[in-house]
Protein backbone atom coordinates (compact mmCIF):
# COMPACT_ATOMS: atom_id res chain seq x y z
CA UNK A 1 0.00 0.00 0.00
CA UNK A 2 1.29 3.36 -0.78
CA UNK A 3 1.47 6.19 1.86
CA UNK A 4 1.88 10.04 1.39
CA UNK A 5 3.93 11.74 3.81
CA UNK A 6 5.00 15.19 4.04
CA UNK A 7 8.90 15.74 3.83
CA UNK A 8 10.62 19.06 4.36
CA UNK A 9 6.93 21.09 3.27
CA UNK A 10 6.26 18.48 -0.06
CA UNK A 11 4.76 15.43 -0.66
CA UNK A 12 6.76 12.10 -1.68
CA UNK A 13 4.83 9.05 -2.73
CA UNK A 14 6.68 6.05 -0.73
CA UNK A 15 7.23 2.85 -2.76
CA UNK A 16 6.80 -0.36 -0.20
CA UNK A 17 9.98 -2.39 0.66
CA UNK A 18 10.08 -4.89 -2.16
CA UNK A 19 9.49 -1.78 -4.84
CA UNK A 20 12.52 0.05 -3.63
CA UNK A 21 14.70 -3.08 -3.38
CA UNK A 22 13.47 -3.96 -7.06
CA UNK A 23 14.44 -0.15 -7.90
CA UNK A 24 18.03 -0.38 -6.33
CA UNK A 25 18.39 -3.22 -8.45
CA UNK A 26 17.54 -1.77 -11.71
CA UNK A 27 19.79 1.40 -10.88
CA UNK A 28 22.48 -1.04 -10.05
CA UNK A 29 23.04 -3.03 -13.57
CA UNK A 30 24.64 -1.50 -16.29
CA UNK A 31 22.46 0.71 -18.98
CA UNK A 32 22.85 -1.18 -22.10
CA UNK A 33 22.09 0.30 -25.56
CA UNK A 34 22.86 -0.26 -29.41
CA UNK A 35 24.33 2.58 -30.71
CA UNK A 36 22.78 0.96 -34.24
CA UNK A 37 19.11 1.09 -33.37
CA UNK A 38 16.27 -0.92 -34.06
CA UNK A 39 17.53 -3.70 -36.59
CA UNK A 40 17.43 -3.42 -39.90
CA UNK A 41 14.57 -5.47 -42.08
CA UNK A 42 12.24 -5.24 -38.45
CA UNK A 43 8.59 -4.54 -38.84
CA UNK A 44 7.06 -1.97 -36.47
CA UNK A 45 3.69 -2.88 -35.89
CA UNK A 46 0.71 -0.68 -34.53
CA UNK A 47 -3.01 -1.42 -34.63
CA UNK A 48 -5.53 1.66 -32.80
CA UNK A 49 -8.69 0.74 -30.80
CA UNK A 50 -11.55 2.83 -29.78
CA UNK A 51 -14.61 2.10 -27.58
CA UNK A 52 -17.71 3.59 -27.47
CA UNK A 53 -21.41 2.99 -26.15
CA UNK A 54 -24.66 3.42 -28.13
CA UNK A 55 -27.00 2.11 -25.33
CA UNK A 56 -26.34 -1.68 -25.46
CA UNK A 57 -23.02 -1.85 -23.73
CA UNK A 58 -20.05 -0.61 -24.62
CA UNK A 59 -18.29 -2.01 -27.81
CA UNK A 60 -14.65 -2.14 -29.18
CA UNK A 61 -13.50 -1.80 -32.41
CA UNK A 62 -10.08 -2.11 -34.01
CA UNK A 63 -8.18 -0.24 -36.66
CA UNK A 64 -6.39 -1.32 -39.39
CA UNK A 65 -2.60 -2.09 -38.61
CA UNK A 66 0.12 -0.33 -39.93
CA UNK A 67 2.92 -1.90 -40.70
CA UNK A 68 6.38 -0.08 -40.94
CA UNK A 69 9.70 -2.00 -42.12
CA UNK A 70 12.43 -0.27 -40.77
CA UNK A 71 15.27 0.79 -43.02
CA UNK A 72 19.01 0.37 -43.28
CA UNK A 73 21.22 3.06 -42.27
CA UNK A 74 24.64 3.47 -43.74
CA UNK A 75 26.99 4.23 -40.89
CA UNK A 76 30.67 3.69 -40.52
CA UNK A 77 33.86 5.23 -38.84
CA UNK A 78 37.14 4.38 -38.89
CA UNK A 79 39.67 5.20 -36.29
CA UNK A 80 43.43 4.53 -35.54
CA UNK A 81 44.79 2.50 -32.68
CA UNK A 82 48.26 3.79 -33.02
CA UNK A 83 48.50 5.62 -29.82
CA UNK A 84 51.31 7.67 -30.90
CA UNK A 85 53.76 8.12 -34.45
CA UNK A 86 55.29 4.72 -35.17
CA UNK A 87 58.78 4.88 -35.40
CA UNK A 88 60.29 3.45 -38.10
CA UNK A 89 63.84 3.52 -39.68
CA UNK A 90 65.23 4.45 -43.67
CA UNK A 91 64.42 1.77 -46.26
CA UNK A 92 62.47 -0.29 -43.64
CA UNK A 93 59.81 -2.59 -44.68
CA UNK A 94 56.97 -4.03 -43.47
CA UNK A 95 56.05 -1.18 -40.89
CA UNK A 96 52.82 -1.10 -39.68
CA UNK A 97 49.98 1.00 -38.61
CA UNK A 98 46.99 -0.13 -37.09
CA UNK A 99 43.48 0.68 -37.30
CA UNK A 100 39.47 -0.05 -35.89
CA UNK A 101 36.42 -0.54 -38.75
CA UNK A 102 33.45 -0.25 -37.16
CA UNK A 103 29.70 -0.53 -38.57
CA UNK A 104 27.51 2.09 -36.95
CA UNK A 105 24.57 1.26 -39.22
CA UNK A 106 21.75 -1.09 -38.19
CA UNK A 107 22.60 -3.99 -40.48
CA UNK A 108 24.91 -6.38 -42.21
CA UNK A 109 26.97 -4.01 -44.50
CA UNK A 110 30.55 -4.82 -46.28
CA UNK A 111 33.12 -1.87 -46.60
CA UNK A 112 35.67 -1.71 -49.49
CA UNK A 113 39.03 -0.41 -47.83
CA UNK A 114 41.97 2.18 -49.56
CA UNK A 115 44.21 4.06 -48.26
CA UNK A 116 45.63 7.47 -49.22
CA UNK A 117 49.43 8.10 -48.33
CA UNK A 118 50.17 11.32 -50.86
CA UNK A 119 47.53 13.78 -49.20
CA UNK A 120 50.25 16.05 -47.77
CA UNK A 121 51.15 17.32 -44.64
CA UNK A 122 53.78 15.78 -43.81
CA UNK A 123 57.12 15.24 -44.82
CA UNK A 124 56.98 11.91 -46.98
CA UNK A 125 55.08 9.56 -48.61
CA UNK A 126 55.29 6.16 -46.84
CA UNK A 127 54.75 3.23 -50.01
CA UNK A 128 51.48 1.23 -48.94
CA UNK A 129 52.25 -2.36 -49.68
CA UNK A 130 49.48 -4.54 -47.78
CA UNK A 131 46.85 -4.69 -45.99
CA UNK A 132 45.59 -7.57 -43.49
CA UNK A 133 41.98 -8.10 -41.88
CA UNK A 134 43.10 -9.00 -38.53
CA UNK A 135 41.84 -12.87 -37.10
CA UNK A 136 40.89 -11.14 -33.99
CA UNK A 137 43.41 -11.28 -31.38
CA UNK A 138 44.82 -7.50 -31.94
CA UNK A 139 47.95 -8.27 -33.25
CA UNK A 140 49.31 -8.88 -36.65
CA UNK A 141 50.80 -12.32 -37.72
CA UNK A 142 50.79 -12.65 -41.35
CA UNK A 143 50.59 -16.28 -41.21
CA UNK A 144 47.34 -15.95 -39.30
CA UNK A 145 45.99 -12.61 -40.54
CA UNK A 146 44.50 -12.52 -43.57
CA UNK A 147 45.88 -10.43 -46.95
CA UNK A 148 42.87 -7.93 -47.69
CA UNK A 149 42.21 -7.83 -51.85
CA UNK A 150 39.59 -4.90 -52.46
CA UNK A 151 36.16 -6.88 -53.51
CA UNK A 152 37.49 -9.73 -52.73
CA UNK A 153 36.78 -10.31 -49.01
CA UNK A 154 35.49 -6.70 -48.09
CA UNK A 155 34.94 -7.11 -44.23
CA UNK A 156 30.90 -7.82 -43.64
CA UNK A 157 30.31 -6.44 -40.12
CA UNK A 158 27.57 -6.60 -37.75
CA UNK A 159 25.63 -3.72 -36.39
CA UNK A 160 28.11 -2.17 -33.71
CA UNK A 161 30.97 -4.90 -35.15
CA UNK A 162 34.22 -3.63 -35.47
CA UNK A 163 37.41 -5.50 -36.87
CA UNK A 164 41.22 -4.78 -36.90
CA UNK A 165 42.59 -3.70 -39.87
CA UNK A 166 46.71 -4.03 -40.34
CA UNK A 167 48.10 -1.38 -42.99
CA UNK A 168 51.82 -2.36 -44.16
CA UNK A 169 54.22 0.63 -45.87
CA UNK A 170 57.71 0.66 -46.58
CA UNK A 171 60.07 3.85 -45.49
CA UNK A 172 61.99 5.50 -48.34
CA UNK A 173 65.43 5.21 -48.01
CA UNK A 174 65.92 9.06 -48.64
CA UNK A 175 63.78 10.43 -45.81
CA UNK A 176 66.22 12.00 -42.25
CA UNK A 177 65.71 11.72 -38.67
CA UNK A 178 62.12 13.76 -37.23
CA UNK A 179 60.48 13.03 -40.82
CA UNK A 180 56.72 12.15 -40.77
CA UNK A 181 54.23 10.01 -42.79
CA UNK A 182 51.26 9.97 -43.23
CA UNK A 183 48.76 6.99 -44.23
CA UNK A 184 44.84 7.30 -44.39
CA UNK A 185 42.73 4.13 -44.09
CA UNK A 186 39.11 4.86 -45.59
CA UNK A 187 36.06 2.37 -45.28
CA UNK A 188 33.03 2.68 -47.08
CA UNK A 189 29.84 0.62 -47.49
CA UNK A 190 29.78 -1.26 -50.48
CA UNK A 191 26.13 -0.45 -50.90
CA UNK A 192 26.88 2.97 -51.61
CA UNK A 193 28.09 6.40 -49.69
CA UNK A 194 26.96 9.72 -50.40
CA UNK A 195 25.19 12.95 -48.41
CA UNK A 196 23.07 11.85 -45.06
CA UNK A 197 19.74 11.26 -46.48
CA UNK A 198 20.83 9.42 -49.63
CA UNK A 199 18.51 6.63 -50.88
CA UNK A 200 19.43 3.43 -51.97
CA UNK A 201 16.08 1.33 -52.72
CA UNK A 202 15.29 -1.65 -51.94
CA UNK A 203 18.85 -2.87 -51.13
CA UNK A 204 18.52 -2.59 -47.17
CA UNK A 205 18.81 -5.46 -45.07
CA UNK A 206 15.84 -7.17 -45.36
CA UNK A 207 14.37 -5.50 -47.90
CA UNK A 208 14.15 -2.04 -47.25
CA UNK A 209 15.59 0.76 -48.14
CA UNK A 210 18.93 1.75 -47.47
CA UNK A 211 19.84 5.46 -46.31
CA UNK A 212 23.56 7.20 -45.80
CA UNK A 213 23.68 7.92 -42.42
CA UNK A 214 25.83 11.14 -40.71
CA UNK A 215 29.34 10.08 -41.90
CA UNK A 216 28.44 9.55 -45.43
CA UNK A 217 28.56 5.80 -45.23
CA UNK A 218 32.36 5.99 -45.39
CA UNK A 219 35.01 6.89 -42.66
CA UNK A 220 38.86 8.07 -42.58
CA UNK A 221 41.22 8.52 -39.96
CA UNK A 222 44.97 9.21 -40.53
CA UNK A 223 47.94 7.15 -38.37
CA UNK A 224 51.52 8.02 -38.94
CA UNK A 225 55.14 7.16 -39.15
CA UNK A 226 58.67 9.17 -37.73
CA UNK A 227 61.90 8.56 -38.66
CA UNK A 228 63.44 7.69 -36.05
CA UNK A 229 67.06 7.39 -37.35
CA UNK A 230 70.70 8.24 -36.06
CA UNK A 231 74.12 9.33 -38.11
CA UNK A 232 77.77 8.70 -37.10
CA UNK A 233 80.50 11.61 -37.23
CA UNK A 234 84.20 10.51 -36.17
CA UNK A 235 86.69 13.15 -35.56
CA UNK A 236 90.39 12.25 -34.64
CA UNK A 237 93.41 14.16 -33.52
CA UNK A 238 96.59 13.65 -32.46
CA UNK A 239 98.85 14.97 -29.14
CA UNK A 240 102.89 14.60 -29.87
CA UNK A 241 105.35 14.66 -26.98
CA UNK A 242 109.55 13.82 -27.18
CA UNK A 243 112.18 13.70 -25.17
CA UNK A 244 112.70 17.26 -25.82
CA UNK A 245 109.94 18.20 -23.53
CA UNK A 246 107.80 19.31 -27.10
CA UNK A 247 105.40 18.84 -29.36
CA UNK A 248 107.69 18.40 -32.21
CA UNK A 249 106.58 14.90 -34.08
CA UNK A 250 110.64 13.74 -34.15
CA UNK A 251 112.15 9.77 -34.24
CA UNK A 252 111.27 8.65 -31.05
CA UNK A 253 108.26 10.81 -30.38
CA UNK A 254 105.12 8.89 -28.88
CA UNK A 255 101.88 10.15 -30.87
CA UNK A 256 98.53 9.74 -28.82
CA UNK A 257 95.75 9.39 -31.10
CA UNK A 258 92.15 10.19 -29.61
CA UNK A 259 89.18 8.98 -31.72
CA UNK A 260 85.53 10.42 -31.17
CA UNK A 261 82.63 8.88 -32.29
CA UNK A 262 79.35 10.76 -31.88
CA UNK A 263 76.30 9.17 -32.94
CA UNK A 264 72.97 11.90 -33.28
CA UNK A 265 69.16 11.55 -33.73
CA UNK A 266 66.72 10.16 -32.25
CA UNK A 267 67.37 6.40 -32.92
CA UNK A 268 70.21 4.49 -32.45
CA UNK A 269 73.13 2.59 -34.66
CA UNK A 270 74.06 -0.92 -34.13
CA UNK A 271 77.32 -2.65 -34.80
CA UNK A 272 79.27 0.54 -34.29
CA UNK A 273 82.87 -0.49 -34.69
CA UNK A 274 86.15 1.85 -35.14
CA UNK A 275 89.12 0.78 -36.75
CA UNK A 276 92.72 2.20 -37.48
CA UNK A 277 95.43 0.95 -38.95
CA UNK A 278 98.78 2.10 -37.32
CA UNK A 279 100.52 4.65 -39.89
CA UNK A 280 103.52 3.81 -41.92
CA UNK A 281 106.71 4.26 -40.00
CA UNK A 282 105.29 4.19 -36.71
CA UNK A 283 105.02 1.78 -34.11
CA UNK A 284 102.02 0.90 -32.32
CA UNK A 285 102.75 0.92 -28.63
CA UNK A 286 101.27 -2.47 -26.86
CA UNK A 287 98.32 -2.31 -24.37
CA UNK A 288 98.08 1.70 -25.42
CA UNK A 289 93.92 1.38 -26.43
CA UNK A 290 91.29 2.90 -24.10
CA UNK A 291 87.84 2.88 -24.66
CA UNK A 292 85.98 5.57 -22.38
CA UNK A 293 89.17 5.95 -20.44
CA UNK A 294 89.35 2.08 -19.80
CA UNK A 295 92.29 0.11 -21.02
CA UNK A 296 91.46 -2.53 -23.38
CA UNK A 297 93.79 -5.93 -24.49
CA UNK A 298 95.37 -6.38 -27.16
CA UNK A 299 94.44 -9.54 -27.37
CA UNK A 300 90.89 -10.52 -29.51
CA UNK A 301 89.07 -11.65 -26.44
CA UNK A 302 86.28 -10.72 -23.90
CA UNK A 303 86.80 -7.17 -24.12
CA UNK A 304 86.25 -4.44 -26.59
CA UNK A 305 89.28 -4.01 -28.78
CA UNK A 306 92.21 -5.79 -30.15
CA UNK A 307 95.43 -5.35 -31.91
CA UNK A 308 95.96 -7.44 -35.03
CA UNK A 309 99.81 -6.69 -35.68
CA UNK A 310 98.52 -3.73 -38.37
CA UNK A 311 95.77 -2.01 -36.79
CA UNK A 312 93.45 -1.56 -33.96
CA UNK A 313 90.14 -2.21 -33.45
CA UNK A 314 87.13 -1.22 -30.87
CA UNK A 315 83.59 -2.46 -31.18
CA UNK A 316 81.25 -0.28 -29.83
CA UNK A 317 78.24 -2.06 -30.46
CA UNK A 318 74.53 -0.50 -30.29
CA UNK A 319 74.80 3.55 -29.30
CA UNK A 320 71.72 5.59 -29.09
CA UNK A 321 71.33 9.12 -30.68
CA UNK A 322 73.13 11.96 -28.43
CA UNK A 323 75.86 9.25 -27.55
CA UNK A 324 79.63 10.36 -27.86
CA UNK A 325 82.48 7.26 -27.56
CA UNK A 326 86.02 8.00 -27.00
CA UNK A 327 89.03 5.62 -28.34
CA UNK A 328 92.74 6.50 -27.72
CA UNK A 329 95.74 4.30 -28.91
CA UNK A 330 99.27 5.38 -29.15
CA UNK A 331 102.13 5.15 -31.43
CA UNK A 332 105.73 5.74 -31.58
CA UNK A 333 107.60 7.75 -34.25
CA UNK A 334 110.46 5.44 -36.31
Amino acid sequence: MMMIAPVGGAKHRLLPSCSIIALLAALALPILAEAAGTRAGSTISNTASASFDTGGGTTTVDSNRVDLLVDEVLDVTVDSSNPADVPTTPGATGQVLTFSVTNNGNGVEAFGLTTIANAGGDNYDPVVTQTYLDNGDGIFDASADTLYTPGANDPSLDPDQSITVFVLATTPGTVVDGNRGIVSLVAAARTGTGDPGRSFAGQGEGGGDAVVGSTGADGTDAGAFVVSAATVTLVKSAVVTNSLGTADPIPGASITYTIVATVAGSGSVSGLAITDNIPADTSYAPGSITLGGSGLSDAADADAGDYNGSRINVMLGTVAGGQTRTVTFRTQID
